[in-house]
């Protein structure tokens, strides 16, 4: 009885292999903390918002390390549609990271769809800050070293991404499973801001949460240009 106790006790002290682990400073982010620069974000009970516009783009505006997490229901398309800069149509939510402004950031997408899948780029226009300058030129897709499986997403059932980067690694979690682990490359370190959230033509209840600075930590800010856009 005692030997089977104790590894029963050992391995409730393991891990749990590919969950992210616990940040003390991952918190809540209210409506009033972000900073949207295209679309409308409607705030509900507690920290929770929602979003019914084709296009939603926003930012923490206080300062912020590079792990971020949307806890979100899917509440079906909206009511009209708007294609992205390129002219695709997407159904899609993701995180923002590194957000310095509209045209060098990196993008964790989980696209609904047409085509079901996780995406992860980065954003790159040396020079340009504003969507209007930079539409949507400096993308690219960054190639995992590993990828699984994306679950499926069903009208009012509950989910969550979250995205944690450091230096140039990143690492992409769907429902607390690790899906996706690469590295993002060099470009990516050449800009510097703080995480956020976009969504394109869903509607979604929603909690945001981000990773905060310690005491001795540095952490990443932006200048709030609201209604401004981003792409």
């Amino acid at each position: 009885m005692k030997f089977r106790s104790f590894h029963l006790v050992l391995l409730l002290a393991l891990p749990l292999v590919g969950a992210p682990q616990a940040q003390l400073s991952m918190q809540p982010v209210s409506k009033d903390k972000l900073c949207v620069t295209e679309g409308e974000i409607k705030e509900l009970s507690g920290h929770r918002m929602s979003v019914i516009v084709p296009k939603m783009r926003a930012f923490v505006t206080g300062a912020v390390l590079q792990e971020a997490e949307v806890r979100f229901t899917y509440l079906g398309p909206t009511k009209e549609t708007a294609p992205l800069n390129s002219g695709e149509v997407r159904r899609q939510l993701g995180l923002k990271l590194r957000a310095q402004d509209g045209c060098n950031l990196v993008y964790a997408m989980w696209r609904l769809e047409p085509k079901a899948e996780l995406v992860v780029s980065v954003k790159s226009n040396p020079g340009l800050t504003t969507s209007a300058q930079c539409d949507a030129r400096g993308y690219s897709n960054v190639k995992a070293e590993s990828v699984s499986r994306l679950p499926l997403v069903k009208h009012g059932h509950r989910n969550s991404l979250r995205a944690i980067m450091d230096g140039s690694q990143l690492r992409v979690y769907i429902n607390n499973k690790l899906l996706w682990k690469g590295d993002v490359g060099p470009e990516a370190l050449a800009f510097q801001g703080p995480v956020g959230l976009r969504s394109d033509n869903a509607r979604f209840n929603f909690e945001f949460f981000a990773s905060h600075p310690a005491q001795g930590q540095a952490g990443a800010t932006a200048v709030c240009h609201a209604g401004s856009g981003d792409e």
